[in-house]
């Protein structure tokens, strides 16, 4: 059998769009007081497992994120815009109950059928999926037998993870992700992916750190 590939999963750690329940999609946000402890948190409990490459988002909460957990292994981040977050359109920085109040009909489809909603000069999640999963599958054939951590969004996060399982739509909301969460794939050419480890939140617990927020 091949050598076997482990992808690590993160997702970034909080920040003010998160807190505000906002749409985030392409806005910039930085990470905010609780978003750097969690990063920090993410970085002290996958501080002992064995990485090669780090690739993020080129967003910076993402990136922010990505580049404290890699400090401890000394390693270099590298971005890959394919894993950049979905883009919401004119939804991108609204509010979501005032989205749930102007725009109700294209509010429940995004609740009940989020992967064929296409929001004015938006994404689909299809489209995120197909992106993300191509890159993924590059990264997995370019660093084959190695370890690699990529620190994304929620919402490119689990597309990427129904593509790699198999898992067939509706596929959004049965995948739950917190912030700086860590899951994981192991990959063989024979075997295709496995999922390993999902949502591990372990090392934020102990320390407080987790939140409601989405």
């Amino acid at each position: 059998m091949s050598a076997q590939t482990l992808v690590y999963l993160v997702r970034h750690g909080e920040c003010a769009g998160n807190a505000e329940k906002r749409i985030r999609g392409r806005v910039d946000f930085p990470l905010n007081e609780t978003g750097k402890l969690q990063a920090q948190a993410a970085s002290v409990g996958l501080s002992e497992i064995h990485l090669d490459f780090v690739y993020s988002s080129p967003l910076v909460r993402a990136l922010e994120t990505a580049e404290t957990i890699a400090k401890p292994h000394g390693l270099p981040v590298s971005i890959c815009e394919a894993f950049t977050n979905m883009s919401f359109g004119v939804w991108d920085n609204r509010k979501k109950s005032e989205l749930a109040s102007e725009d109700p009909v294209e509010w429940e489809h995004w609740l009940n059928n989020t992967e064929l909603l296409r929001v004015k000069d938006g994404e689909t999640v299809d489209e995120v999926k197909q992106r993300s999963f191509a890159a993924l599958n590059k990264l997995v054939r370019k660093h084959e037998g190695k370890a690699i951590l990529i620190v994304s969004h929620r919402e490119v996060l689990r597309p990427m993870l129904a593509a790699a399982l198999g898992i067939s739509s509706p596929y959004m909301w049965r995948i739950h992700l917190d912030n700086a969460s860590c899951s994981c794939l192991s990959y063989t050419p024979e075997r295709g992916y496995t999922l390993m480890k999902s949502n591990d939140t372990n090392y934020m617990k102990n320390v407080g750190l987790l939140n409601e927020y989405d």
